[in-house]
């Protein structure tokens, strides 16, 4: 199952996320959801692991497990490199042993200090805040970005953690319109707004954090997640599926991409398991109450600065 993007390419519907995956895991990871079905993977240059997952994709092609045109793969452009986009693209191409990608992303709506082509660190100021960079528009940023679609470096570019505003600016400076918005949105933070403003206008919606970030972002961030909730809990029976099950379920039934990202098989296998039923109307507009407004993903607790506020 796939999105079709405003340009005609299609980007299956689940992907694999492969945030804070490390070493062997990734090879692991990697070839055991290609076998599962997996053919979307979300990577970011600031996950700094893309040298690991070009490694693995490397081996499935080379063993015949899968092809390059079977799979989608994303990655992303850090705040530091806003001003050597082509630069750090090529440096992703590289690590991930690529020649083009189907998705490079501007992974946050924010240019900081430069610190090196790929090296994806966060400057902080003498103040301990993040040192942004001023001189480097957003608008800037994407003209840099919609030459590598000129130069074939990727098939599709978009924005990441853009808000209303910000998306809106994006699709009137732009000549390449984005062909994706990838932001925080779960129960728990539906961001209806956004979502419907982005669809009405051609930009798909994939859903980092499909499941609140569970134990990940409880750990790094004390935030609480959407699968202890009694009522997606009580919803589990009905369905005979998990709760993270009928989260992924209600993110695609929103016509969102969902990523989520596991290291242990048997919940990737789980993960994919997503398409062979659906949620009722009246379940959906159940979870449509859950919402909170709850952000989990909190970069302020590095960063010395809530670029939300």
């Amino acid at each position: 199952m796939a999105i079709t993007l405003n340009n005609g390419f299609k980007m299956p519907i689940i992907g694999l996320g492969v945030w804070r995956m490390e070493g062997k895991e990734i090879r692991d990871l990697i070839i055991n959801s290609i076998k599962l079905g997996y053919r979307h993977f979300d990577c970011a240059a600031d996950y700094k692991n893309e040298t690991e997952v070009g490694e693995a994709l490397a081996e499935a092609f080379k063993t015949g497990l899968v092809k390059r045109e079977d799979l989608f793969i994303t990655t992303k452009l850090w705040n530091s490199d806003h001003g050597h986009v082509a630069e750090a693209c090529k440096d992703s191409l590289k690590k991930l042993q690529l020649d083009y990608l189907d998705l490079y992303l501007v992974h946050f709506p924010v240019a900081t200090k430069h610190t090196g082509v790929g090296a994806t660190d966060s400057a902080l100021d003498d103040d301990g805040v993040l040192d942004i960079d001023t001189t480097i528009s957003l608008e800037t940023t994407w003209h840099a970005m919609e030459d590598l679609v000129s130069l074939g470096l990727a098939r599709s570019i978009g924005i990441s953690n853009y808000d209303i505003f910000l998306t809106r600016d994006c699709l009137a400076y732009s000549k390449v319109k984005p062909a994706v918005n990838q932001i925080e949105t779960h129960p728990y933070f539906q961001r209806e707004s956004l979502v419907k403003f982005c669809q009405k206008h051609g930009i798909c919606v994939t859903a980092h954090t499909p499941l609140g970030g569970a134990v990940a972002n409880t750990e790094w961030f004390g935030t609480v997640s959407v699968l202890d909730d009694p009522v997606l809990k009580g919803l589990t029976e009905k369905y005979k599926k998990t709760v993270a099950q009928i989260v992924l379920r209600w993110g695609i039934q929103r016509n969102t991409v969902v990523i989520p990202k596991s290291s242990k098989v048997e919940r990737l296998k789980e993960n994919f398991e997503v398409l062979d039923f659906e949620l009722s109307k009246e379940d959906m507009d159940l979870l449509k109450e859950l919402d909170r407004n709850y952000r989990t993903n909190q970069p302020a607790k590095f960063w010395g600065i809530n670029l939300y506020a």
